[in-house]
């Protein structure tokens, strides 16, 4: 993981998970195909706050494991 400082994500394309409620709940954005090999990451109720910049296999072996129900029960 990497701090976003530094990094100019205002050309970003941010979206939200389809099972978000868009009720101001808890929820996080992720930046589409911004820098290659690496996945922005950021709170939707602080769109101008920091984000945090993930590799993209590190942020895929964790969807995965959510998605897998691995990081159930913690």
């Amino acid at each position: 993981m990497k701090r976003s400082k530094g990094i100019d994500l205002t050309s970003a394309t941010w979206r939200k998970s389809s099972y978000s409620n868009h009720e101001g709940g808890e929820c996080i954005e992720v930046a589409d195909a911004t820098l290659p090999g690496l996945v922005p990451v950021r709170d939707s109720k602080d769109p101008f706050g920091p984000a945090l910049v993930f590799p993209a296999g590190g942020w895929s072996a964790f969807v995965g494991a959510v998605k897998s129900g691995q990081l159930t029960g913690a």
